[in-house]
C-alpha cells in the first residue's frame, strides 16, 4: 500500500490539488503534475538555485521542500512574473542588461531577485550582489544580473516615487 497524500497547492494564485508521496519534493510536483516547468532541475541538492521559487515571498530552493511542507503556503514561480505574454520588468531588465546567456539559471535568478527586492527595495549594488551570490550561473559572470536587478530597484523604486532612490550605475569594467 503506498502512502500518499491529498494537498492542495496554492501555486501563482490558483488552487491545484495533488496526490503524492511524501518524499516527493515540489520540484518534482511543480514540473511533473502542475506542468509548471518554467523552474529548472539542477543539481538537485540545494546548491545551484536553478530551482528557486517563493513561499510565503520567501525564496525557496524547490528541491529541498517536500511537497507537503508547502501546504497552504503561497508558491510563485518564474510563470507568475508576466502577464498576458508581456515581459515582467524584472525579466525585461535581464533581457535588456544581458543577464542571461544559456538562460538555464535565469529562472532562479529572477524568483531569488523577486523575493529580494520585495523585502529590500531600495537596495544597493552590494546587497544585490550579495543575495545573488546564493544562485550559481556558468555564463554570465554575474555582472550583467547584478545590473539588471539594480535598474529594476531603481526603476520600481521612481515608480513608487519614495525619495532616494538607488542609482542602477553599471561598474567600470577593469
Amino acid at each position: 500500500m503506498t502512502d500518499r497524500h491529498l494537498i492542495v497547492l496554492n501555486v501563482n494564485g490558483s488552487e491545484h490539488e495533488a496526490l503524492v508521496e511524501p518524499r516527493r519534493t515540489l520540484l518534482d510536483v511543480l514540473r511533473h503534475d502542475l506542468g509548471l516547468t518554467g523552474t529548472h532541475t539542477g543539481c538537485e541538492h540545494g546548491v545551484c538555485g536553478a530551482c528557486t521559487v517563493l513561499v510565503d515571498g520567501e525564496p525557496v530552493r524547490a528541491c529541498l521542500m517536500f511537497a507537503v511542507q508547502a501546504e497552504a503556503a503561497e508558491i510563485r514561480t518564474v510563470e507568475s512574473l508576466g502577464r498576458d505574454g508581456e515581459l515582467s520588468d524584472l525579466q525585461q531588465a535581464f533581457s535588456d542588461h544581458h543577464g542571461l546567456q544559456c538562460g538555464f539559471c535565469t529562472p532562479g535568478f529572477l524568483m531569488l531577485a523577486e523575493g529580494f527586492l520585495a523585502q529590500r527595495p531600495d537596495a544597493g549594488r552590494e546587497e544585490i550582489r550579495e543575495a545573488i551570490s546564493a544562485n550559481l550561473c556558468r555564463c554570465t559572470g554575474y555582472q550583467t544580473i547584478v545590473d539588471a536587478v539594480s535598474a529594476t530597484a531603481a526603476s520600481r523604486c521612481r515608480a513608487r516615487e519614495a525619495g532616494t532612490c538607488p542609482v542602477p550605475e553599471k561598474e567600470a569594467t577593469p
